[in-house]
């Protein structure tokens, strides 16, 4: 059983990467469709479907190299189960000057730092992504 799914997501990505694979399949919510779809408006993955197994339905991740090398190079789990970091609109912090993003949970889903920033409003702190 997995407490924090969130991470769990982030670490299996991280280590697919590093191990080079093309895909990373994972059970499926909503939270992590929801993350999975950022990261692919973002270009930081190239496809992510949802398919059928069973009982269950699975999240299969589609990763993305560049020339060899892969497109994420770091992933950070923030909030956590056990200490939640919120942040206001203008609290929001930046992943290297602006160059990565900040996913983020608010009252209106889950959107990136810039969007939250665009739209005024603040929320949880998931993760940060470059």
């Amino acid at each position: 059983m997995v407490n924090d799914s969130i991470a769990d997501m982030l670490t299996r990505i991280r280590n697919a990467q590093t191990a080079r694979h093309e895909t990373v399949t994972l059970e499926t919510s909503i939270m992590k469709k929801s993350i999975a779809q950022i990261l692919l408006d973002e270009g930081y993955i190239s496809a992510f479907e949802e398919v059928d197994a069973g009982k269950n339905k699975n999240l299969v991740i589609s990763l993305k190299y560049v020339n060899k090398s892969k497109v994420i190079t770091g992933l950070k789990r923030v909030s956590k189960p056990g200490r939640r970091i919120y942040a206001g609109a203008q609290d929001l912090p930046k992943v290297l000057g602006g160059l990565g993003i900040v996913i983020v949970s608010t009252s209106k889903g889950v959107m990136t730092d810039r969007e939250a920033r665009k739209l005024g409003i603040g929320g949880e702190v998931l993760a940060y992504v470059w």
